[in-house]
């Protein structure tokens, strides 16, 4: 179950939502509430994956009783055990069921033997939160939080299903509030949440599925032009943006119903003008993650920066998957970054902003082709081809007919990328605030109406950073 689907938006969320207000919420206890939160959770976690509910399982005990016995031995040795113990369990998991058949392959592929793969499929969220409970057990040992004493709302946290399966990576001190104390529950709050949780679902069913479309038809073409590889890749991008993004906008939406805030995700990454600041707006979550828990241990700009970094997005990219390409996707960014950090950022601040702009575009297009190849040989040919080597043309009547046909959509993603819909918003609610009243029901009502229309005549098609 997926939250683009018609089960869950006019099923299992207002059955959800009606159990939960209904529950009682004596002298601003919300042990009620969240025993609803967590039998939601492990439901849509099961309907999800089944045959893998044992292991969110034991990422939860793991957790728990380490995350205790570490609070408990404090500024010791001995708490260095079982932060050790949890980080082994945690990291073991994921790295058999996501990357086993890599390994495998890999030492098939390098000493000519024939070991059968074990093609397991990929547990729903591991990726996620895994890092989670890894972050929580860390807090704990540095003294920034204290151990959570509940088991039932130690796993509520770590399978809270908004933010489940794609993030955001939420770490338990800044939702800790929420889970031990009264939370707020306020009409402003439901209705920007479910403004929010609408707006993430249009991004996603409108945009990114549509610009899949467009993405599959293009490739499926015989065409064989440098402006079909630019069209492609700046479609593939956008898709991207707009899948994750709007996930992360319904998962943060479904937060705010429930009384959670959780920490922006998307900061209009592709406004940056710098890789450097590309990243400080593309995944937060994970980008902090890699910086709290690895870049800075490691000795961040102190000690070793160059290693740092090379390690840091060696393991960036391998996170993002079992793949060669995902750890060029890695190393390109750490290249990127590292050159921009010792050789150019005194020459860019020189250049106007729109040369800033467009540098950072072409860096990060071209990255993509790592990211939505099958392999690292075909990333390079769609780059090379990109740069016209291997092209038959400059552009042909398929890419310029589907340029055409989808300029509509294209021209609204670019826009959308954009703070511009927000800033016109906040424009009009300051200028004409009973004019807004009217329009932002009503455009919501529309997007949900057509969302359902989409999904109701529309194939399965799920998050794309599902399979992370």
């Amino acid at each position: 179950m997926v939250f683009s689907s018609i089960s869950f938006i006019y099923y299992f969320l207002p059955i959800v939502l009606l159990l939960y207000f209904i529950s009682p919420m004596p002298k601003g206890r919300i042990s009620v509430r969240n025993m609803v939160l967590l039998i939601a959770s492990m439901a849509f976690y099961y309907w999800g994956g089944y045959d893998y509910f044992y292991l969110i399982v034991l990422q939860i005990l793991s957790g728990w009783g380490f995350g205790l016995l570490i609070c408990r031995w404090r500024g010791t040795v001995k708490a260095r055990i079982p932060l050790i113990m949890c980080i082994i369990i945690g990291l073991s998991a994921l790295m058999f069921y996501k990357y086993a058949d890599f390994f495998l392959g890999n030492v098939n592929l390098f000493t000519g033997s024939d070991m059968p793969l074990l093609k397991l499929a990929l547990p729903i969220g591991i990726s996620f939160y895994t890092f989670q409970v890894i972050s929580y057990a860390v807090d704990i040992y540095k003294g920034k939080i204290e151990a959570q004493k509940n088991p039932l709302t130690f796993a509520t946290y770590t399978m809270f299903f908004p933010q489940l399966i794609a993030g955001p990576i939420v770490r338990y001190a800044d939702v800790e509030q929420y889970y031990s104390g009264p939370r707020k529950h306020t009409w402003d709050d439901f209705s920007c949440g479910a403004r929010r949780f609408v707006l993430g679902l249009s991004k996603k069913v409108l945009i990114a599925n549509t610009l899949g479309e467009l993405i599959s038809i293009l490739k499926a073409g015989n065409e064989n032009s440098v402006f079909i590889y630019w069209l492609i890749i700046a479609a593939c991008a956008l898709q991207v943006y707009y899948d994750f993004s709007g996930y992360s906008d319904m998962a943060i939406g479904l937060g705010r119903i429930f009384g959670f805030k959780f920490l922006e995700n998307f900061n209009y990454p592709f406004i940056a003008k710098s890789i450097t600041d590309f990243w400080r707006r593309w995944h937060i979550s994970l980008s902090y993650w890699f910086r709290d828990y690895v870049y800075i241990p490691m000795g961040g700009n102190r000690k070793r920066p160059v290693l740092n970094i090379l390690f840091v997005w060696f393991l960036t990219g391998f996170w993002h998957g079992a793949g060669w390409n995902f750890i060029a996707w890695g190393m390109y960014f750490a290249g990127a970054l590292l050159f921009e950090k010792y050789v150019l950022r005194k020459l860019l601040e020189k250049f106007p902003a729109v040369i800033r702009h467009i540098y950072l575009l072409i860096v990060i297009l071209i990255s993509w082709n790592f990211f939505d190849s099958a392999g690292v040989g075909e990333a390079m040919t769609r780059i090379g081809g990109m740069l016209g080597i291997g092209t038959d043309s400059l552009a042909g009547s398929l890419s310029l007919y589907y340029l055409r046909s989808y300029a509509v959509l294209l021209l609204a993603a670019i826009i959308g990328a954009t703070p511009i819909p927000k800033r016109l918003a906040e424009w009009v609610g300051t200028k004409k605030p009973q004019v807004l009243t009217i329009l932002e029901p009503v455009g919501v009502a529309l997007c949900l109406i057509t969302v359902t229309a989409f999904l109701a005549d529309g194939s399965f098609n799920p998050f794309i950073y599902f399979r992370f």
